[in-house]
């Protein structure tokens, strides 16, 4: 960790009159959303010896042969990902260290943690989905449908209990079940259909109303800031879907001559030639880097 870039990054944030944070997994993984390790030992042993996969991003896209055992993994996934409480404080020290200042929040993750941390729901647009929604799997409209009472449902009929944390405690001394009573399969309660996850997959993701008025906020905050002293922050980003924080982050610190580019990942940082020294690369622990940007 370079601790002059560090103190760099605390000041341009201090010192910035907007703040356009964007955030990748790379963020929640620093919170403790691990999605291999013990953590998916912990809740999917059973699936992976079964199976054969050994983390829950190749669960979720596992071709399971009844709906059944599909939301059986499912339900398990969204509770400890969506419901559950984070492991780490990050969310929360990230809030402490941007709340005063005028933000907004462009983000791929899907997990809620912004909110859950007390991000300003009308500062947070969530382009990908959400864990905690429901659609029709056609679709059939543009809706989208709460999930929390039939995964908390789904996940009890498995044998899991809830703790105090909103945890996930697998059942003493017997194996969990591997797929929950049909009773409990969500259907589209326009057309009957089964529902999936509103997790952008494919060309059948549903843009609710809810995310269409996100995105033209996002748009409004982003046409409100074209000059001035902008912080576009950019956590824990890859490279899967650059176009929608990088490469924006990018071209908007381009023609912005008085905005700040930072980039702050455990290892892969790097920016634009155009805009370098304009920018701020941070490699190291994303967690112990956002204390420190919150006075911890």
């Amino acid at each position: 960790m370079d601790n002059d870039n560090v103190q760099r990054l605390i000041d341009a944030v201090r010192g910035a009159d907007a703040i356009m944070l964007g955030a990748g997994a790379g963020l929640s993984t620093a919170a403790g959303y691990i999605y291999t390790g013990e953590r998916f030992d912990r809740y999917f042993g059973d699936f992976a010896a079964k199976y054969g996969f050994d983390d829950m991003y190749s669960g979720g896209f596992y071709p399971y042969d009844a709906p059944e055992t599909f939301w059986a993994f499912w339900s398990r996934h969204i509770w400890i990902n969506r419901y559950a409480d984070a492991p780490k404080p990050v969310y929360d020290d990230l809030y402490a260290a941007v709340k005063d200042k005028d933000y907004f929040v462009l983000t791929t993750n899907v997990d809620h943690c912004f909110q859950k941390a007390g991000f300003d729901k009308q500062r947070l647009f969530y382009t990908q989905g959400d864990y905690g929604l429901l659609q029709c799997s056609k679709p059939c409209s543009q809706q989208t449908w709460d999930n929390e009472a039939i995964v908390r449902e789904m996940v009890l009929a498995q044998g899991f209990t809830i703790g105090a944390r909103n945890e996930l405690i697998p059942p003493e001394g017997r194996a969990p079940a591997m797929a929950v009573p049909a009773a409990l399969l969500p259907k589209c309660p326009n057309c009957g259909r089964p529902m999936t996850t509103n997790l952008r997959s494919d060309d059948r993701f549903v843009e609710d109303p809810g995310w269409h008025a996100a995105a033209r906020r996002y748009n409004a905050f982003a046409a409100e800031h074209v000059k001035g002293r902008v912080l576009y922050l950019e956590i824990g980003v890859g490279w899967n879907t650059p176009g929608i924080i990088k490469f924006n982050f990018w071209r908007a610190v381009n023609d912005n001559p008085d905005a700040t580019y930072a980039c702050l990942n455990m290892r892969d940082v790097r920016t634009a030639a155009e805009i370098v020294d304009r920018s701020i690369l941070v490699a190291g622990d994303s967690a112990a880097i956002i204390a420190r940007m919150a006075g911890r």
